[in-house]
């Protein structure tokens, strides 16, 4: 007899040393418009919590910059005390203005007093892990993130974190960072369009470290393309359902994190992640991003 979690499409990866489900569950849409205030219903954004820990998802992303605070209160109020088996991992290196922006903040002081929120607005007394987030809306940015990384392994040896991660970053600060301490995951922008870290993804997986990407789906403007829409109709599927499985299938080491404020969206994407692509549709999907 299975468990929800080995029903989930694309069985299971260890981050450091927690096996997560590689289809996880991203936050970020259970806060307002523009990831500021409220939801505008939080009995559903609640149910779509536990709907993720009911069909299996162990890894779920957040941090306390959406809304601020909003999407770590949720996750608190759904699920706490979590469950064993349950990673939430959450991000520091950036805050919210009254405008809705996200200004950088990765002082050692700004870095601290995050983990601290983050800390305080999930209920917890560690965090599972913590991806630092560099560069800036327009993608990572070429740079030093040593004293940033440095920052948070203190606090990893403080007993504050669990595992570090970097997002939005090079792949020259990946191994800068991995000269400070151990990287368990890579979180940059990555989906059928936007292949600049094919090389980075190889390299990753090769060296067992797990690759997350954010707006899997396109993010604020959803994937279009002509070879996507007719792979989907010969599948006799969404789009987006495409886009998710060539995601699940592109390597092992990728790591799915979906966002959606539904119950019935949340199924779907399940569902869509676990669709079989041929060869011929792989080749087809391919020619979108390169």
């Amino acid at each position: 007899m299975s468990t929800p979690s080995e029903a989930l499409p694309g069985g299971m990866w260890t981050l450091g040393d927690v096996p997560v489900t590689r289809f996880g569950y991203g936050a970020m849409q259970l806060a307002g418009p523009w990831v500021m205030g409220p939801p505008a219903d939080r009995d559903g954004a609640l149910a779509v919590l536990r709907e993720a820990v009911a069909l299996g998802i162990t890894h779920i992303d957040t941090s306390d910059a959406y809304g601020p605070r909003i999407t770590n209160e949720l996750i608190r109020e759904a699920l706490h005390p979590y469950p064993e088996s349950l990673l939430i991992a959450t991000k520091v290196g950036a805050t919210r203005d009254a405008q809705g922006g996200w200004p950088t903040a990765r002082s050692p002081e700004d870095l601290r007093e995050q983990v601290q929120d983050n800390l305080k607005s999930l209920g917890v007394d560690r965090l599972d892990l913590v991806n630092l987030r560099m560069g800036d809306a327009q993608g990572p940015q070429p740079g030093s993130i040593t004293e940033a990384v440095e920052t948070l392994a203190g606090l990893q040896q403080e007993g504050l974190i669990r595992h570090l991660g970097v997002s939005n970053v090079t792949a020259e600060q990946v191994e800068q960072a991995r000269g400070i301490a151990p990287v368990v995951c890579v979180q940059n922008m990555y989906n059928l369009a936007h292949r600049h870290d094919d090389d980075l993804v190889d390299h990753l997986a090769a060296e067992k470290i797990a690759y997350v990407p954010f707006f899997p789906l396109g993010g604020f403007t959803p994937l279009q393309s002509k070879a996507l829409s007719q792979v989907a109709d010969r599948l006799g599927a969404t789009s987006m359902s495409v886009a998710l499985a060539w995601l699940m299938q592109r390597s092992p080491n990728i790591l799915l994190i979906p966002g959606t404020s539904s119950t019935a969206h949340l199924r779907e994407n399940v569902a869509g992640a676990g669709l079989s692509l041929s060869g011929d549709d792989v080749a087809d999907l391919d020619t979108i991003g390169r």
